[in-house]
């Protein structure tokens, strides 16, 4: 599903922030990507949909090379891949329903087709009681899960999360793991970047640990061995 070969990533001012990865994520896998701040995990994880393009090397999504994508496919593309980020980033005045919604909306989807699908996502994030709410009206955890829901209600390849539990205390966490767990049982391939030992230590999945831009370990069922 997702691969990179000799991957490099230097930005204009001389620092390197990815230096040589290779890696294979398979169909349906939960990967966690750890390491410590400045790691280059972020350049990582922003390089599989294409918001950061490598210097060197390539990444294939499904056989499809982002290296040399043109710009005016990255908008199909990232249909493909949902995105999750640390702080939500909704749409203040629409309301739950309405942000999940404009993902479709904006691929001008069937109107008949949106309804269906945004409530079918709302119902496994447990949040279809919330459709009509203000994104100001939740807490912390259910903008989350508006957020997640908005990542895959186009039926994503692939969800990337960027420490979605990076603002939330250890219940909320937790509630959040419970449904990518679900969404990965789903069939949708999960990589997850965070710096929460407790999860990762929990729910063992694969861990791949990044320092100073290299692959340092890629362990099935491992552990959060490297400090924040």
């Amino acid at each position: 599903m997702i691969e990179m070969k000799d991957v490099w990533k230097v930005y204009p001012n001389n620092v390197s922030a990815i230096n040589g990865i290779n890696i294979t994520i398979e169909k349906g896998e939960f990967v966690y990507v750890v390491g410590p701040s400045g790691a280059g995990k972020s350049t990582f994880i922003k390089m599989m949909y294409r918001e950061e393009r490598p210097t060197r090397g390539d990444i294939l999504i499904d056989k499809t090379n982002l290296s040399t994508l043109k710009e005016k496919q990255i908008p199909h593309l990232r249909r493909r891949i949902g995105v999750v980020f640390q702080d939500f980033k909704l749409l203040p005045s629409l309301t739950v329903y309405e942000n999940v919604a404009f993902a479709l909306e904006v691929i001008e989807e069937n109107p008949s087709v949106i309804k269906r699908k945004v409530m079918d996502v709302l119902d496994i994030v447990r949040l279809k009681s919330k459709a009509r709410a203000l994104p100001d009206e939740l807490s912390g955890g259910e903008q989350q899960r508006v957020a997640i829901a908005r990542a895959i209600v186009n039926q994503p390849d692939v969800l990337i999360a960027d420490e979605p539990t990076g603002n939330l205390d250890p219940d909320t966490a937790w509630e959040i793991m419970d449904i990518l767990e679900d969404i990965n049982h789903r069939g949708t391939t999960v990589v997850m970047a965070t710096h929460n030992k407790d999860i990762v230590n929990t729910l063992k999945r694969r861990v791949i640990a990044i320092e100073n831009g290299r692959v340092v370990r890629d362990q099935v069922r491992g552990e959060y061995g490297y400090e924040i």
